[in-house]
């Protein structure tokens, strides 16, 4: 029994290649919405490519991009074909690239289904490139002399400013790491000598944060040096007292930031491809109905139209049987060249008679 059979005359068949010549052409705006939709992020993942590991993040701006791109070419070449079958003659032309063409409509629906889980799933991958991204940003904050690190600085700056964040999980991280450039440290001073002498490695470091880290709304004067020096300090408790700093790290802030505007994304994406399933589902209908007239010549008769010609669990056992033959053939013709090859590597017996 066919799957969604359906009875068509000559007007529904009329109204089914008009609707979908229309959908067609929604669906090709749908995927210039998609492809916006990753050239955006992939602009925004850009910006701030410095503090982010590797590339793996730019993995659904690029799966955006090429969908949409394959949605506005599939979407455009099938609403020539709809168009085309108002007219038998033109419509001839298109019959024998019907079924390639929606096995590869079946092809580009998995894949887009699979890009919009993506968009929801990246955020343990995104989180893993930011924490190490940040971690090292932050360790090249001090080179404003070296090249192709003197924008560090401000790259960081400008991000904790704009997220309201400070360091890579809190405050505290910039106490682990020389912020400050050597240029800037007095060395012949006693408390620079014991700081750099206090620890293996010889780093300055200090229990303060860049400017960038002090939130504006406080009403205290911004404390970014001895941030854990209550005497230094008046009336004042780095324990118990809500700092002037931002408590969000960084990495917190542009996760949130980036999944979520990937999850927006995944949930349009799976709204097109909702709309890209109707659309193939609707193509379908109108090959099969339009295959099915018995009187070519009469193109007022009525016809039959289905999603599939058996029920799923035949349409299923029918694919397996096909894929177990073609893997059949496949090992006979193996066997085939390899019999060919012994019988020519054998050499003809010569037998002399005295």
């Amino acid at each position: 029994m066919a799957l969604l059979k359906v009875k068509f005359n000559q007007k529904k068949r009329v109204k089914l290649a008009q609707g979908l010549w229309l959908m067609n052409w929604f669906s090709v705006f749908a995927g210039i919405l998609v492809f916006s939709m990753g050239l955006f992020l992939k602009i925004e993942l850009r910006k701030r490519s410095e503090v982010m590991d590797n590339s793996e993040s730019h993995f659904v701006p690029n799966s955006l991009i090429l969908m949409g791109i394959l949605s506005c070419a599939f979407n455009g070449f099938a609403g020539k074909i709809c168009y085309d079958s108002l007219d038998p003659a033109k419509f001839a032309k298109w019959k024998p690239l019907l079924k390639p063409y929606l096995a590869l409509c079946f092809i580009f629906n998995i894949l887009i289904f699979f890009v919009a889980l993506i968009c929801f799933l990246m955020r343990g991958s995104l989180d893993s490139t930011l924490a190490q991204g940040l971690k090292n940003g932050m360790k090249f904050y001090r080179d404003t002399d070296t090249p192709g690190r003197c924008f560090m600085k401000k790259t960081i700056d400008m991000l904790q400013i704009e997220f309201k964040c400070c360091g890579n999980n809190g405050y505290k991280d910039w106490f682990e790491i020389q912020w400050i450039s050597n240029r800037y440290l007095d060395f012949s001073s006693k408390e620079v000598k014991d700081r750099i002498k206090s620890n293996v490695d010889g780093r300055y470091l200090v229990d303060g944060v860049p400017f960038s880290c002090c939130n504006p709304s406080s009403p205290r004067p911004c404390i970014q040096y001895q941030v854990t020096n209550n005497s230094a300090h008046y009336s004042y408790d780095y324990q118990t007292e809500e700092l002037n700093l931002w408590r969000r790290g960084c990495r917190e802030a542009l996760l949130n930031y980036y999944s979520g505007m990937m999850s927006s994304m995944g949930a349009v994406t799976l709204l097109v491809w909702l709309f890209e399933m109707s659309v193939m589902v609707g193509l379908r209908l109108l090959h099969t109905s339009l295959e099915s007239i018995s009187n070519p010549e009469d193109p007022e008769c009525e016809s039959e139209g289905w999603v599939l010609e058996n029920n799923l669990k035949d349409t299923f056992k029918s694919a397996l049987e096909n894929l177990k033959k073609l893997g059949r053939f496949n090992q006979v013709e193996a066997g085939a060249e390899g019999a060919e090859g012994e019988e020519g590597g054998k050499t003809p017996a010569i037998t002399t008679v005295s």
